[in-house]
């Protein structure tokens, strides 16, 4: 399907609402006008991709309500949602055209941002609990250190001394983890024993893990 394909579709879904639609006006596409309403601009590619958004973003210093028309493809990649997000947020509309039918997916609308402010709460409570700043941004495929694990490591180099082990309620006054019962008995990392009610001590994994922490801040050192 080539952009030529996409405008007789465009035109008879606009003029079907009313509007009178003519092809090539300048460097819109399509212009759409109806009485009494702001006039409408589509711009249309053969794929959704920059070059057409960029298009559709230029057009929006002459009207308000843009569309960008592209043909519908056989499925929508997991990209789908985040390309709207972005239309969204530009305020740019979009169209899809699949045998000869037009199925509008997005309206253009002034972007009014909804801030999550649950996850915008944890990233600052783990900002404000990381001691330091241990990871090097922009790195993929290595582990990160947490406040959590950082909290688990103080648990196990404390237990690391402690041949008989210790009691959660102790280790948290020894160490100032406030949230060390939660930690030992969920042992996410597999670091910690449980050999009896109310006690724990550093498992054989724990100790490596304690081994490699240290080791890797003397060599950052």
């Amino acid at each position: 399907m080539c952009e030529a394909d996409l405008y007789p579709p465009v035109k008879a879904f606009l003029e079907a609402q009313g509007y009178t639609v003519k092809a090539e006006i300048g460097a819109a596409d399509v212009m759409a006008c109806r009485a009494g309403d702001a006039p409408v601009i589509v711009e249309l590619k053969t794929s959704l991709n920059l070059t057409v958004i960029l298009q559709g973003v230029a057009r929006q210093g002459l009207f308000d309500t843009v569309y960008l028309a592209v043909p519908q493809p056989p499925r929508w990649t997991h990209r789908y949602r985040d390309l709207l997000a972005l239309l969204r947020r530009l305020g740019l509309g979009l169209l899809t055209v699949r045998a000869g039918k037009v199925e509008p997916h997005l309206d253009p609308a002034p972007y009014q941002p909804r801030k999550n402010l649950a996850k915008a709460g944890r990233l600052l409570k783990e900002f404000h609990k990381r001691e330091g700043d241990p990871n090097v941004g922009g790195t993929t495929g290595i582990r990160r250190m947490t406040a959590y694990r950082q909290d688990a490591l103080r648990l196990a180099a404390a237990l690391a001394t402690l041949s008989d082990g210790s009691s959660p309620a102790a280790l948290a006054r020894a160490t100032g983890v406030a949230r060390a019962g939660a930690i030992l008995r969920a042992n996410h990392y597999g670091w910690f024993d449980h050999p009896a009610k109310g006690r724990y001590c550093l498992s054989g994994s724990g100790h490596a893990a304690l081994a490699a922490a240290t080791d890797a801040a003397a060599k950052a050192v």
